[in-house]
């Protein structure tokens, strides 16, 4: 239930007549005429187009095409080749052109296609360790192509885990200690399905 209010008693009108009539005014040259006049509303904001309405979502299919343009396609990061590509130079000119045209002979090879990521990073670490260790100096390590999701595939899949890791294993402890430079195989040896690693003396 609601109390009911209670208004001001005597007393407490009493003491309110005394202190009104202590106010003395701020201002008191002021004039009502002097005081600021209330800022202007701002004009309320023109209505927006109203956003053309999408496509029908029956049109619209994973992987389709849109308006009758090509499919849209997205990359999830650049391609292999591209990303080994913009690593500097650091072995000699000469044997570099020798080996990206395919004119050196690997010393040693091993095939990671078909192999999971987690068995194929410790059969590559160990068989560069290995090899670094019988002092070979160009190893070629297999890949494979992978292969691309298909065109019903919920999501984009990049093709071709092996050929996306490798090359960041090789940059990573302990190998990065022993490799000095990764370049795409020349297709004799593999081609995009197979780098190059060519390790420090």
């Amino acid at each position: 239930m609601a109390r009911k209010r209670r208004g001001l008693s005597a007393e407490d009108k009493a003491l309110w007549s005394r202190v009104a009539a202590s106010a003395v005014p701020m201002h008191p040259a002021r004039k009502p005429d002097d005081l600021p006049l209330p800022e202007p509303m701002l004009k309320p904001p023109r209505p927006m187009a109203p956003p053309p309405s999408p496509l029908p979502l029956a049109e619209l299919r994973i992987g389709g095409r849109t308006l009758g343009g090509p499919a849209i396609r997205i990359d999830l990061s650049p391609a292999p080749p591209q990303t080994v590509h913009a690593q500097p130079l650091r072995m000699d000119h000469k044997t570099h052109r020798q080996m990206t045209r395919g004119k050196l002979a690997p010393e040693a090879r091993i095939d990671l296609h078909g192999m999971t990521l987690n068995i194929a990073q410790p059969v590559l670490t160990r068989f560069i360790l290995q090899a670094r260790a019988e002092g070979r100096r160009l190893v070629l390590v297999i890949t494979g192509k992978g292969r691309e999701g298909g065109p019903d595939a919920p999501l984009p899949v990049r093709p071709g885990a092996l050929r996306h890791n490798v090359p960041h294993w090789l940059h990573m402890p302990p190998l990065n200690q022993v490799v000095l430079q990764i370049r795409p195989a020349h297709r004799r040896h593999g081609g995009e399905g197979a780098y190059y690693v060519y390790l420090r003396r």
